[in-house]
């Protein structure tokens, strides 16, 4: 019979509600939620662990509004990306980063869009947007590139389409220019097609809330406009 595997005081979040947490009766009732630094410890003997303890790391983060929605959104990414018994403590160090900004910046967007090439670099997907696929030249900022996912920038003769960007744009993203709120848009656009590819087309709920209730707070006003191609 294999022994159980003890955990004792592990740095943790709680991305989605704990089992057994959430009557008045708990002795952990009101500690087990998102956004709060915890200490936890856990004993597993199976697939599922039972958690023995909980204590909070720190003080609970002021997530409001638009601030809370996002947050959500980064929760909900990481519950879809990750793995259960994955240790990724990159990721684990990436999270508690974004989360603080969100409690602290007035631009949401910027946040999230670096979060997001970061946590797909850290996956193992992450985005090309500085060679040519296939030549593996670095990019023309005046050469107009069709973005295919499983490719990376493929170079066309055109300027329109949902993924063309020019290479200078790519170059932007590249670089996390995102104060130009044109670079902004174009990784928006970007990432939510590469991120809905590796998710298999899967809708996130905190995404559409986020899209249908605060775009245009979250998002450049432009956004507001249907996109072409």
């Amino acid at each position: 019979m294999t022994a159980p595997r003890r955990v004792q005081q592990q740095p943790a979040y709680i991305l989605h509600h704990a089992r057994g947490s959430r009557g008045s009766k708990s002795r952990l009732a009101g500690l087990l939620r998102p956004f709060l630094p915890l200490k936890v410890s856990w004993v597993a003997r199976s697939d599922l662990g039972t958690l023995t303890g909980a204590e909070a790391a720190g003080a609970p983060l002021g997530l409001r509004g638009d601030a809370m929605l996002s947050a959500f959104y980064v929760n909900e990414l990481l519950l879809n990306f990750l793995h259960r018994h994955d240790p990724q403590p990159e990721i684990y160090e990436l999270y508690k980063q974004v989360i603080s900004i969100l409690g602290s910046t007035s631009n949401i967007a910027v946040s999230l869009r670096s979060f997001e090439l970061e946590l797909l670099s850290l996956l193992g997907y992450a985005v090309n947007v500085e060679h040519e696929s296939g030549t593996r030249q670095d990019l023309d900022p005046e050469q107009p590139y069709d973005y295919r996912v499983e490719q990376g920038p493929v170079p066309v003769d055109r300027a329109e389409g949902r993924l063309v960007f020019s290479g200078a744009t790519l170059k932007s993203i590249q670089a996390h220019e995102f104060d130009d709120p044109s670079v902004l848009r174009a990784a928006n656009r970007l990432l939510r097609e590469v991120i809905a590819h590796h998710l298999g087309g899967k809708e996130l709920k905190s995404r559409k809330v986020l899209m249908e209730l605060h775009r245009g707070r979250i998002a450049p006003p432009d956004e507001r406009k249907p996109e072409s191609g």
